[in-house]
């Protein structure tokens, strides 16, 4: 029997190995990193078990490792959770909730589009777009890493990976063209499907 602590990997969807435009194989291993950090994540958390607490130090200790690898590692779970699971659609232009929540916040789903698209070629690892609680909108954001998130108190509903690994095998360099493909396999009932859960006022 495993840890109390410890999670198992989400399944990899079959739907995810036959996407347009994105590879079996760029697939299958990016679905083996995202399993690494779910590893990493249980690692962490059994050596944070018997971890010393009087030798906590801001410059240096071993808790502070582990805490901030823990939510790097945590990141990546979340963040690829989502990326797999709203993908495996005929992607397109947006529908229902989510669209006219685009045309509320952006004006156009090109508006939105075009802005989630440069938010990707300028990030270094993530772009979502995200409903701000505070706000009461949505916002496309940016992320360097699994643990920069976007902001407090938003719910992200579109998680776009531009991590090289996300692509490279398909499109080496060209980022571009892997988010065109990313834009041609999203699932929006699955993003409607968030919106709904959440309660998101449209």
């Amino acid at each position: 029997m495993p840890p109390p602590h410890e999670i198992s990997a989400r399944p990899l969807d079959p739907r995810l190995l036959q996407l347009s435009g994105i590879s079996r194989a760029s697939v299958e291993a990016h679905h083996r990193l995202y399993q690494g950090y779910v590893a990493k994540r249980n690692e962490i958390l059994g050596a944070l078990d018997g971890v010393d607490l009087g030798t906590a130090n801001q410059v240096y200790s071993h808790l502070r490792a582990l805490k901030v690898d823990l939510t790097f590692a945590i990141g990546g779970i979340k963040n690829h959770e989502l990326y797999f699971a709203h993908l495996g659609g005929e992607g397109g232009d947006p529908s229902g909730a989510f669209r006219a929540l685009v045309e509320r916040d952006f004006g156009s789903v090109e508006s939105w589009r075009a802005d989630l698209r440069a938010t990707a070629i300028a990030a270094r690892g993530w772009a979502w777009t995200a409903f701000d609680w505070d706000e009461r909108r949505l916002f496309n954001y940016l992320g360097d890493a699994q643990n920069t998130f976007p902001v407090w108190n938003a719910t992200p509903l579109v998680a776009l990976d531009v991590y090289e690994h996300a692509y490279f095998l398909d499109y080496q360099t060209d980022r571009a063209s892997y988010v065109d493909a990313f834009f041609e396999n999203l699932d929006w009932n699955v993003v409607n499907g968030w919106i709904a859960s959440y309660s998101i006022p449209v």
